[in-house]
């Protein structure tokens, strides 16, 4: 009997309580998040939340999953999605649902021995909200730090005009698979927009090159050549140059450079720019 009318008596309970249980709700939430939230905010958050489980329960349901559910969880979506970009951790996202239980104590503490197993029972329904609210927050979270690496991939492999038909990709860290074809994208569209044709890929930064990277090196230099550009690689310190002969790598017939500036004077040659270098006016 009690299964039958438990959502019904909910209804019943949550109604009759519900001034007190979301002014309980609204007041333990407001000090989990601490002043970071508006209290306006968390007030509409709440009783649009409180009004959502209302109306899922009058339909019959006791299941977060349902879809008589669907409001609550749109809703509780948002919570979490908005929590996740504030930077809140998931125990004060998942605050937001969990706290209405303990709005609901008073109401346990009063109630009668049916009305405390129908209660009970709306406990496990708000476990069930809580562990959605939870995987919606960590996904959210995940996007956001998939979307700052998109960034800081792109900051991090920066096309540079040098000169009139000169351009450089100065990199820095390890140069991978994502990494080789942001680079390889950025290089070939700067040099349609420019019409350079000369491009350097500076490697001074990167801090080891291995028979993985030489490979990501001669990609992009042969997708820059299939373009018309001749490409210089710039960078290739002794302990770099010592690891490509022991691996025996082979640049073929690819320039390679000690420094930037080595690079820079190679490719003004090439494009019949005059270089007069200041130590002892050496073109």
């Amino acid at each position: 009997m009690v299964e039958h009318n438990a959502p019904q008596r909910l209804v019943e309970l949550l109604s009759t309580n519900g001034e007190s249980i979301t002014a309980a709700w609204i007041d333990g939430v407001s000090q989990s998040l601490r002043g970071r939230v508006s209290a306006a905010e968390i007030n509409r958050e709440l009783h649009e939340l409180y009004a959502a489980i209302l109306d899922a329960l009058r339909k019959g349901a006791m299941d977060g999953t349902a879809e008589d559910f669907s409001e609550v969880r749109a809703l509780l979506t948002e919570l979490s999605r908005n929590r996740a970009r504030q930077g809140f951790s998931p125990s004060e996202t998942a605050a937001g649902i969990f706290g209405l239980k303990g709005a609901l104590e008073p109401v346990l503490e009063s109630g009668s021995v049916e009305d405390i197993k129908i209660l009970l029972r709306m406990n496990q329904l708000l476990d069930q909200l809580g562990l959605f609210t939870i995987e919606t927050y960590a996904r959210t979270r995940e996007e956001i730090i998939s979307a700052q690496a998109d960034q800081l991939l792109e900051l991090s492999t920066p096309v540079v005009k040098l000169w009139d038909g000169v351009l450089a990709v100065p990199l820095v860290g390890t140069l991978d698979s994502a990494r080789t074809q942001v680079v390889m994208e950025k290089l070939l569209q700067a040099l349609v927009d420019t019409g350079s044709e000369q491009a350097i890929i500076d490697i001074t930064g990167v801090p080891a090159v291995d028979t993985q990277v030489a490979q990501h090196l001669l990609k992009t230099v042969m997708a820059a050549q299939l373009m018309g550009a001749e490409c210089t690689v710039s960078g290739i310190r002794p302990q770099i140059a010592q690891t490509i002969v022991a691996l025996g790598i082979e640049f073929g017939d690819i320039v390679t450079k000690a420094t930037l500036a080595d690079a820079l004077r190679h490719a003004l040659r090439k494009s019949g720019t005059d270089l007069v270098a200041r130590d002892g006016g050496r073109k």
